[in-house]
Formats: C-alpha cells, sequence, structure tokens
C-alpha cells in the first residue's frame, strides 16, 4: 500500500515538474578548495586563460570550466567510560578530495575519492539547465533526511544523529542488515525549486525524486526491485525549509535473503545569521536479511542548535535519540554539546561531550569525550 500510494505521489509530481517556467540554474556546491588546492586551481584557470592550444570539439575555455580541486582530512581523538569501550584512542576519519566543474555550461560534474582506505565515494554528472528541472545521474547520498546529505565540515558536531546513521545505512548496518555505506546509493534523480515568492524571491517549493539500486556505494544491484525515495520541502521563509520524507524498496543481502523497508521522516531545518535550528522524526518498518527474529520496525528523533558566540566560536547542542524496536525499552539516547573553533576557514576545532543512556547495553549509562581537528588541504 505505501509502495502504490508513494509511486503515485511521484508521478503527479513529475507532472507538475514539467510545466514550470525555465529559467538559469543557480547551484551551489557543497565542495569548497583548501589552502593547496587553491595554488592548483589558480594554476589551472590560468593555463586556460588563453585556450588558443586547448582545445577539444569546442573552444575549451568557453564551453568547459576550469575543474575546481579540494580535499580535507578529520582527525580524531576519542574517549569512553563505557565497560569495554574499543574507541579510545586517535584516530583518522576522514582524508578525502574530489574535483567538480562545468562542461558546455549546463553540464555540472563532481567526483570524489576516499584516501584513508581507498574508495569511490562520489561520482555524479548534472543537468542543471532549469532551476525548477535538473536531473543527476550516478552515487551520490540517498535523500532521506536532511541530515544524510549534509557535508561532515557543517553538521557541528562529531557524528550524525543515530537517525542518519541507521536509516541511511551512513555509520552503521540499517534496520534491513545493510551494511554501512556512507549513505551512499547508485541511481538517478529528478530535483528542483518551484514559485519565487517574497522581495528576495526565494523558492517556495523544493521536490527531489530517486530511484537507486538499494544496494549501497560501488555495489550493482543484486535484485530485481528499486528503491524508490522522494521528498518535498516548503520554504515558507527564507532559510527555513520544512520537509517530508519517503522512501519505498527492497534490500537483498549476499545471502540471497530480502527484506522489505519502508520509511518516512519528517523534518525541519533553519540557517539564519549563523544561527541553527534541526529537528527530525523518521520511522521504519520491515524485516531484516541477516536475523528473522529482528524487531520489524524502528524510529528515531533529534533535536539540533547552533548558537553563534563570536566570529570563531559556534557551540552545538543536540538531543539524539534512537530505538530500534520503535519501544522504549529499546531507546538510545545521547545528550551532546559541542563548540566548534572555526580559526581560518580551512581550519576547525571541535571537543565534544556525550552523555549516553543505552537501554538496550549492559552498561546503561556512560560519558563521551571527542576531539576532532578538521583541515582543509
Amino acid at each position: 500500500m505505501f509502495s502504490t500510494r508513494y509511486k503515485t505521489s511521484l508521478a503527479v509530481l513529475l507532472m507538475l515538474v514539467c510545466a514550470a517556467s525555465p529559467v538559469n540554474a543557480e547551484q551551489t556546491d557543497e565542495y569548497q578548495e583548501g589552502f593547496l588546492t587553491a595554488y592548483l586551481n589558480r594554476g589551472i584557470e590560468k593555463a586556460m586563460e588563453g585556450g588558443d592550444s586547448l582545445t577539444y570539439g569546442r573552444h575549451i575555455t568557453k564551453y568547459v570550466s576550469a575543474p575546481q580541486f579540494g580535499g580535507y582530512l578529520v582527525g580524531t581523538y576519542s574517549y569512553s567510560s563505557q565497560d569495554d569501550a574499543d574507541r579510545n584512542g586517535f584516530e583518522c576519519r576522514y582524508v578525502r578530495m574530489y574535483v567538480s566543474g562545468t562542461i558546455l555550461r549546463d553540464f555540472k560534474y563532481r567526483v570524489q575519492l576516499e584516501l584513508k582506505n581507498p574508495a569511490m565515494r562520489d561520482y555524479t554528472l548534472e543537468w542543471v539547465r532549469f532551476k525548477e528541472f535538473q536531473v543527476k545521474g550516478g552515487q551520490f547520498k540517498r535523500i532521506f533526511t536532511f541530515d544524510n546529505p549534509t557535508h561532515p565540515w557543517n553538521i557541528g558536531l562529531g557524528s550524525y544523529s543515530q537517525l542518519a546513521g541507521r536509516m541511511t545505512a551512513l555509520a552503521l548496518d540499517d534496520p534491513s542488515g545493510e551494511a554501512a555505506q556512507n549513505g551512499r546509493d547508485i541511481g538517478l534523480q529528478l530535483q528542483g525549486d518551484l514559485f519565487p515568492i517574497s522581495k528576495d524571491k526565494h523558492r517556495l517549493l523544493r521536490y527531489q525524486a530517486a530511484v537507486f539500486n538499494g544496494n549501497g556505494q560501488n555495489r550493482k544491484d543484486n535484485n530485481k526491485q528499486k528503491d524508490w525515495m522522494g521528498n518535498i520541502q516548503v520554504q515558507p521563509v527564507k532559510g527555513l525549509y520544512i520537509g517530508l520524507f519517503g522512501w519505498t524498496g527492497t534490500y537483498t543481502g549476499a545471502n540471497g535473503v530480502s527484506a522489505k523497508r519502508n520509511r518516512w521522516a519528517l523534518g525541519s531545518i533553519y540557517e539564519h545569521k549563523d544561527w541553527t535550528f534541526r529537528a527530525e522524526y523518521a520511522h521504519h518498518t520491515g524485516s531484516n536479511v541477516n536475523d528473522p527474529n529482528a524487531p520489524t520496525r524502528a524510529d528515531g528523533w533529534y533535536v539540533l542548535a547552533g548558537v553563534p558566540f563570536t566570529s570563531w566560536l559556534k557551540v552545538y547542542a543536540r538531543y539524539d535519540v534512537y530505538r530500534m524496536d520503535a519501544t522504549w525499552g529499546t531507546m538510545k539516547s545521547i545528550y551532546s554539546i559541542c563548540p566548534n573553533f572555526d580559526l581560518h576557514r580551512n581550519l576547525k576545532f571541535q571537543v565534544q561531550y556525550n552523555y549516553v543512556n543505552d537501554r538496550t547495553a549492559n552498561d546503561h549509562n556512560y560519558h563521551e569525550l571527542w576531539a576532532q581537528a578538521y583541515v582543509r588541504f
């Protein structure tokens, strides 16, 4: 029932999109250059200024932008008072490099690599001619929840919410048994922003509709079903988004067992003058490919606030809950506070304290302390 209604709503949404009027696209690239890659990018731009010796089909400087390279790393120290904790010590969380650019003005490409344990993270090609209707293909973040697509640099804490970590297979196994996939999958997505309103002409409605393999990053599909996802976001005032998200599909494990998964989420995000507010709730129903006796439902929610104190100090606080059986007896709550010290656009430090109450663990209550350094290079 959920699947039929969801696919029907996607079809209606596409009909509305086709009626939208065309305007030039304005895209904000989440990738930013660092202090080393800035020199590389300026050198490439300078080499392309003439363009007479660099031609391929059409004049390269007119139809191909200079590629923009960037990279960042995140180092972490973590301590936990939990019995038998295995996260105490230093570790490298991310080392990533990326490149993006445009071809023929209307096509935008992005590639991102993980260097810590070498792997492909993102590769996308987007047609961005119109702001109302754009097409994106490749491997990228699943469009479920506001939290999952957010760049690690902008999360504000040393981890994503449990909701995103579990229900998008971002950092932990998801309820269907899919192993952590960095929240990514391979597929095709339609998206756009509609109806400019107010004096600032911000867009009232944002939509995204996608079909994915459902098998995670860097993996071919292994069944005949696809995962369908979509969301509609309303922006009544500039910077405030209220979104409804849906996901229906089938995951098949390496053992050949398949599990249905139906999910929905409701959330809001607001950014204004460096203040940040985010809140989301998500619910899952389905089976688990590894355990026939596993819970058939789960849910989670979080509330986050980021408060600026100075130009270089912003403090985030979050109340984060996940229930593996959608019952109070399976509730894991994390209370977090995390000062962010933005000393430079390419250098940031975090110190995060977590108080954890996990009703499913032998050691119900424990403390965590994380320290992280972010560097763009």
